[in-house]
């Protein structure tokens, strides 16, 4: 059988094989050396986890929580061998971290003969000094999490789950985990400024991107804390602020090093210092004066008044207290420090100010150092060609869009204008005149800002501009040789594009009725409702069964998670009418439906009746019938009825909701038959909507073949009804409710 690889590729796969084979041999005599390191790191880990790990983990989540929730909050473990794996995996993988540093100290020999290490020696004070800088940085970002992030964290989940009647017994893999992982996270984010600065000063990514897209930053940030912390407001604003703090710190870095690099001079900290000599001492008045202040005008008092409101543990100790120092001592320790700081943060300040002067080319002179992002149009026009010199096509063209996108056409257009203007001329020789002799250097006249030209020939020049090398992909995909395509794939493309195009204006209505349905039921979750709930639903259990249903999170944020979910569950269901309501027409004018739009409103009131008919069903009768037939039968065997708190909710969410689900599988498909698609279709397709219901079963129920079974039987139950009332409906496809669409003919 031929091969799926062309022979350069496997000719370059078994070259690299070749090459690992000779790297490995070369260091052979060093990997034991290696493997020592790595041991010492898996056994030390194994070591500290059993001895230290543990004790500080369980006494870190418990530590601001009041004594009644922490003596209700435990950690176990679900399985005999669960502790030793899951120490032997962390052990590994800390193993693993610490032995990668001599792996490559041993085998910098190999790789600079491979070229995949700097020819040009490094001084070591410079990889000291990164190595130390990210190292702090890290453990920095480490330690907010562990002594600030996560005490306050725990305490509020705690709480939250036992006044919604959910025993917070966390298993130890999914605790260990959720503050391993969580950590590491605030640690690489701590690494924030060494990527910002090193991206900047390598050229990958200018700063003028990261300064200008802060708002994109500030997007990411939020989206990086929702995967990574627990979704309530609260904690997404202790990971938020600290980190758009920290980016704004890395811009000013960033700027610190590329105004070096760029600058013929050095930039001198003590100068600045002491041109800024007034600012640099007022803040260190400052700094030592709030010190004196908070501890001898009531401040101290004060904060530790607002912790014990609050039940926090945590409390502002006297000056000196448990270090063995007198108060006066120590307030005066305490105040040099802080002032110390403070100083420190005055001189960046003073450095960056004097920067600022550097990049008008005021003290340091050098023209190409000039942030033209940073200029008005006037300024652009008078700014030296060797600001523009050093510039690509694609840095001008993000300058002008930059300035459109700030409402600011004329500067924009005065970008592109100098840019032209400085290539024409450094093409054509110094003071050379253009081909027709007019000897100006301007790319175009679009008669200025307000002119003929205007903001709409702005836009077509620099749209123009970024699509000279665009490929033509999508023409090919969406037209025939005739002109024709509405016959093949591009047909459906140009289908699914006029229907999200009609969409794109109400774009905002959508989001806001998603965004508020789903903020609606998050709130009323999260004020009691969850509680209420499992509260109605335990009051059903058959009085014979003492103690009703221990309902435990064995994660952390399992709960929360959940109420997400639904939430978001039920901000689909919401939109969905309002959606089909604005697409309606394009969907007719393309020939996917037929009818009026009076017809949205039979959908959304016949689908909305079988979802709340079939919900009343559940939720009366189904959800506490079931649940009561697993809890007797569970007492029965003499069990403890323990819960986790994900499986009873979606059970629950399963027999209400689910059971409208299915009601309005028949209901649809009836709709359906009305506006064009035939009985037939959905007989002779049940084989792909199998495939579907099956997939989506997969994805929507928990990771478990028999779950997946049990969802896709009632799915493709309700799915057979459908098409047993269609046949009835439609006398066995002889008469339909409408013609078959375009779609459906095509």
């Amino acid at each position: 059988m031929a091969s799926a690889l062309d022979e350069d590729t496997q000719q370059s796969l078994a070259e690299g094989r070749e090459s690992a084979k000779a790297f490995l041999r070369s260091i052979q005599k060093d990997l034991q050396k290696v493997f020592v390191v790595f041991l010492l790191g898996f056994l030390a880990t194994f070591w500290a986890l059993r001895t230290y790990v543990w004790e500080f983990l369980y006494n870190v989540t418990k530590s601001n929580m009041p004594p009644a929730i922490a003596a209700e909050t435990d950690v176990i473990a679900t399985t005999p061998f669960e502790v030793i794996l899951l120490q032997a995996k962390i052990g590994l993988i800390v193993g693993v971290i610490v032995a990668i540093p001599p792996l490559i100290y041993v085998s910098r020999d190999e790789l600079r003969a491979r070229g995949a290490w700097p020819q040009s020696p490094i001084a070591r004070w410079k990889l000291a000094g990164i190595g130390l800088l990210g190292g702090g940085l890290f453990s920095v970002g480490v330690a907010y999490g562990v002594y600030a992030f996560f005490p306050i964290m725990f305490s509020f989940l705690a709480g939250f789950g036992l006044e919604a009647g959910i025993q917070p017994t966390y298993s130890i893999v999914m605790w260990t985990e959720f503050i391993v992982f969580l950590s590491l996270s605030f640690g690489l984010a701590g690494q924030m400024p060494l990527l910002i600065t090193g991206l900047s000063y390598s050229g990958i990514v200018q700063y003028e991107t990261f300064r200008d897209k802060w708002r994109y930053a500030i997007v990411a940030i939020f989206v990086f804390g929702a995967v990574f912390s627990p979704p309530d407001p609260f904690t997404q604003l202790m990971w938020a602020f600290p980190l758009i703090a920290l980016y704004g710190f890395s811009l000013y870095l960033a700027k610190l090093v590329v105004t070096a690099q760029r600058s013929s001079d050095r930039i001198d900290v003590l100068d600045a210092a002491r041109n800024h000599w007034n600012v640099v001492g007022g803040a260190a008045v400052l700094g030592g004066g709030l010190v004196y202040a908070f501890y001898e005008y009531g401040g101290r008092t004060a904060l530790n008044d607002l912790l014990r409101l609050a039940n926090s543990n945590w409390r502002f100790l006297e000056p000196g207290a448990g270090f063995g120092v007198d108060p006066v001592t120590a307030t005066a320790i305490y105040a040099a420090v802080w002032a110390l700081a403070f100083v420190t943060v005055a001189t960046l300040w003073a450095v960056y100010a004097d920067l600022d002067t550097t990049s008008a080319g005021y003290q340091y002179g050098d023209p190409a150092a000039i942030d033209v992002g940073e200029l008005d149009a006037a300024g652009v026009r008078a700014a030296p060609d060797a600001a523009f010199a050093e510039m690509d096509e694609g840095e001008s063209l993000a300058l002008a869009q930059a300035a459109i996108d700030d409402d600011d056409p004329e500067k924009a257009e005065a970008i592109l204008d100098r840019f032209d203007g400085v290539r024409e001329n450094g093409e054509n020789g110094d003071g050379s005149e253009d081909a027709d002799g007019s000897g100006d250097t301007g790319a175009t006249d679009s008669g200025g800002a307000g002119g003929a030209g205007g903001q709409d020939g702005l836009m077509g020049t620099v749209q123009d501009r970024t699509s000279r090398a665009s490929s033509t992909f999508l023409s090919e995909l969406t037209e025939d040789e005739d002109g024709d395509a509405e016959d093949d794939i591009g047909g459906y493309y140009k289908d699914v594009r006029f229907i999200f195009d009609s969409l794109r204006s109400r774009s905002f209505r959508l989001v806001a009725v998603f965004g508020s349905v789903m903020a609606a039921a998050f709130t009323w979750l999260y004020l009691g409702g969850l509680a209420t709930v499992r509260n109605d639903l335990e009051s059903r259990v058959p009085a014979e069964i003492e103690g009703g249903i221990n309902i435990i999170t064995l994660h952390p944020v399992e709960a929360l998670i959940f109420m997400v979910k639904f939430s978001i569950l039920l901000g689909i269901v919401a939109v969905f009418p309002v959606a089909l309501y604005y697409a309606w027409p394009a969907l007719r004018e393309r020939g996917f439906v037929a009818g009026r739009i009076w017809q949205v409103y039979l959908w959304a009131g016949a689908l909305l009746g079988g979802l709340l008919g079939g919900f009343a069903l559940g939720y009366a009768y189904i959800a506490p019938g079931l649940i009561g037939w697993l809890v007797t039968d569970a007492r029965l065997a003499d069990m403890v009825i323990t819960y986790q708190v994900s499986d009873f909710l979606w059970l629950v969410v399963y027999t209400t909701i689910g059971i409208g689900f299915l009601a309005d599988i028949p209901i649809a498909m009836v709709l359906l038959n009305n506006t064009g698609v035939p009985y037939r279709t959905f007989r002779n397709r049940w084989r792909e909507v199998t495939v579907g219901i099956m997939l989506v079963a997969a994805v929507f129920t928990p990771a478990d073949v028999i779950t997946m079974f049990l969802a896709t039987l009632p799915l493709m139950a309700a799915y057979g009804v459908g098409v047993g009332l269609l046949f009835l409906v439609t006398f066995g496809g002889r008469r339909n409710l409408s013609p078959p669409s375009k779609v459906v003919e095509r």
